[in-house]
């Protein structure tokens, strides 16, 4: 049985003016439902979690719904009070998600993976660093972070946030020409050009990847599972095939595995004019992670 963590606050409603797909949490959740998963419920982030690694007067205007307009631009959509606690039960879950998967071996968050928030901002749809906040929560507790962002736009707030943080590395594999036009130095950054496919893509990774985790023997690795390196992605720049992207799991479970390393799943990006087909992905990417380790014996 799949660990899932989910919040009913992490299903929100589109405030105006939002190009971002909020339909596509609600619809993970309901695939979810049809699997044989196991959910639990996390708390909202503290305050204090978030002000670990956002500026306090950010946290702040988010707490209040009260964002200025340039910030709601760069995020992508206004911060209405029922986005402002979505963006606090995210991060809770994906904490909750890294202890269960400390625990089991494998867990996911039906939301996460907001790689793009920095200190006193959001940006690109992103809101508060999920990944940043758990992984600075979990390095104070003294677990080793290794953060794999998969997604096919460079974890730029991730790296900044976490730069310099003696528990915490960052690994970024992404489209070099996409979004952000401004890279920040993850510990190991990997940019491949457009159109990069299958055999190419699954090659480096393991290539680089497998020698950073034997590098830096983490604890726990957060992974940021993002969809959107599919060749039908609309913000994607790269071309995997679905196919591609299962062997893209596997991989990345069979390093976790065979190193004894635990992994929590975040959803991350995935884009289209169909929400329901991305939702699918991110579903089937969720099970594709969960059935090799509940396949494959945890070793941790």
């Amino acid at each position: 049985m799949i660990a899932i963590v989910h919040h009913p606050g992490g299903v929100a409603w589109a405030p105006a003016r939002s190009t971002y797909q909020w339909n596509k949490n609600g619809l993970i959740r309901d695939l979810l439902r049809q699997q044989d998963v196991a959910w639990h419920v996390p708390e909202p982030a503290p305050r204090a979690w978030l002000e670990a690694v956002h500026d306090a007067d950010y946290v702040a205007q988010v707490l209040a719904a009260q964002v200025p307009r340039e910030k709601e631009r760069r995020i992508g959509f206004p911060v209405t009070p029922e986005v402002a606690a979505r963006a606090r039960v995210v991060p809770g879950g994906t904490y909750l998600a890294a202890r269960l998967a400390l625990t089991h071996g494998f867990a996911a968050n039906s939301a996460g993976g907001s790689h793009h928030a920095l200190a006193d901002t959001g940006a690109g749809f992103c809101v508060f660093n999920d990944l940043a906040i758990a992984a600075v929560q979990l390095a104070a507790e003294g677990v080793r972070v290794a953060i794999v962002d998969c997604d096919v736009h460079q974890g730029d707030g991730t790296a900044a946030l976490t730069a310099g943080h003696p528990g915490i590395v960052t690994y970024s594999i992404h489209a070099e020409k996409n979004f952000p036009v401004r890279k920040t130095r993850s510990t190991l950054d990997v940019p491949l050009p457009d159109g990069t496919g299958d055999a190419v893509y699954l090659a480096t990774l393991e290539a680089t990847l497998a020698p950073l985790l034997d590098g830096v023997a983490p604890d726990l690795i957060l992974y940021q599972a993002g969809v959107d390196p599919f060749v039908g992605d609309r913000l994607g720049r790269l071309a995997l095939t679905q196919d591609g992207l299962d062997a893209r799991e596997k991989l990345v479970a069979r390093l976790a595995l065979t190193r004894g390393v635990p992994l929590a799943a975040t959803v991350g990006g995935g884009y289209g004019e169909d929400a329901l087909e991305i939702a699918q992905r991110h579903v089937r990417s969720i099970l594709n992670l969960g059935n090799m380790f509940n396949k494959i014996k945890y070793l941790g």
